[in-house]
């Protein structure tokens, strides 16, 4: 049995009015989502657990079947697997987001989806001007980067810059959870004053505003950890062999943990223009070879962040033509049976421009398999599935059961 799990990050959504009350997955012309779903089973499935909050590192974690509260460790410190960086006893690692600040507010969690190559020379410039032996920085993809704090403390109250857009930074500066923390909270938020006060004037900066592009003038650490303890599929499910497909640092470093092999495809840039055909061939290739891929399209979480719904449309039909129809037209015929899941790890509904806890829709197609009732593939006819609601890792034992 092959078995794949395309990712749509963020592609759940709310009703929206322009739209006539309907959602963009429902907007979305998406025949071959709406096939699969007519030959398969559908579902409901809730990502997050109980006390967390919906990031993409929590929901992935319980996609993947994990039980979050044993083995997450911030997003830092899996992102810092994906980046080949070894997280050390007494080192505390936070993803840090190059952000843009106007007027005291954070803009955007992004710095205008600054390009890898602007970023990788401002967080170098920063590593010279800020690395004192103990803080540590490591470029990573677009705004998302990594900062490694020797002796830090994890009991932290962080913010996510995409959940904040439009408030004063000084309102969502970093706080202690309790006393022995302190000391950690004020060494990153002075970090995060200095970081203003060295790119505001960096060529990098000065460039883009040039060509009307936001600056990346400030840094925001969040989400801390230390080194996880976590399973390998193989050990939870089984899965001989598997892979991950990404253009996000976060999957590529739970793929590391969950001991899949890390694919890295040309011009996957993790947004709307990402390399849908190169992602999709790739993972044609490793399905070919493994058993289990994990295939993470990013666009529709970033079009979500952007508010954008027409934008989220066109990601949802770029996936179902330039990902799902080459994945399925390519495996409809081999030997072996395929299985393949199509779901959202959180909804991303562009009306709040952030993550919801709500369950998200699935579905899974087995060749040769039954099908239930559900003919099209989204939030409102997908839970009306044979599955139902579900939690945490059934997703995942029922992906590799026989049910």
């Amino acid at each position: 049995m092959k078995t794949i799990i395309i990712l749509a990050d963020g592609a759940a959504d709310e009703p929206i009015a322009a739209l006539g009350d309907k959602t963009p997955l429902q907007a979305a012309k998406k025949p071959y989502m709406d096939m699969l779903a007519a030959k398969g089973k559908s579902g409901e499935l809730d990502t997050i657990p109980e006390g967390f909050k919906p990031g993409s590192e929590i929901a992935n974690l319980s996609v993947l079947g994990y039980d979050v509260s044993k083995v997450f460790e911030g997003r830092g410190s899996l992102e810092a697997a994906s980046m080949g960086v070894d997280i050390l006893p007494g080192e505390m690692a936070m993803r840090c987001n190059l952000i843009c600040m106007e007027d005291g507010k954070i803009k955007n969690h992004s710095a205008g989806h600054i390009s890898s190559e602007e970023a990788a020379e401002l967080i170098r410039f920063l590593d010279r001007e800020l690395n004192d032996g103990r803080a540590v920085f490591y470029p990573g993809v677009s705004y998302r980067h990594l900062l490694i704090l020797e002796g830090g403390n994890k009991q932290l109250n962080c913010t996510a810059p995409h959940d904040v857009a439009g408030t004063p930074f000084k309102d969502v500066l970093i706080k202690p959870e309790t006393p022995e923390a302190e000391e950690t909270a004020a060494c990153l938020n002075e970090l995060i004053l200095r970081s203003q006060e060295l790119l505001k004037d960096h060529p990098v900066n000065r460039k883009r505003i040039a060509e009307g592009k936001d600056p990346a003038n400030s840094i925001w650490p969040w989400s801390p950890g230390y080194r996880p303890q976590m399973q390998t599929l193989q050990e939870l499910f089984g899965i001989k062999s598997g892979s991950v497909i990404s253009a996000v640092d976060l999957i590529m470093g739970i793929g590391v943990y969950a001991g899949l092999k890390l694919i890295h495809v040309e011009g996957a840039t993790g947004l709307w223009n990402t390399n849908y055909e190169g992602k999709a061939q790739a993972a044609i290739d490793a399905l070919k070879k493994d058993d289990f891929v994990y295939l993470h399209i990013e666009a529709g979480d970033e079009a979500g962040h952007e508010g954008d719904y027409e934008l989220k449309i066109k990601t949802i039909e770029y996936l179902d033509s330039r990902v799902v129809k080459p994945i399925y037209e390519a495996s409809k015929g081999w030997d072996e049976p395929v299985t393949i899941a199509i779901l959202p790890d959180h909804p991303t509904p562009c009306a709040i421009k952030t993550h919801t806890n709500k369950p998200v829709p699935f579905l899974i197609y087995r060749s040769g398999g039954q099908a239930d009732d559900v003919r099209v593939y989204d939030e409102v006819e997908s839970p009306k599935g044979a599955y139902g609601l579900i939690k945490g890792k059934e997703f995942m034992e029922i992906l590799f059961g026989d049910k």
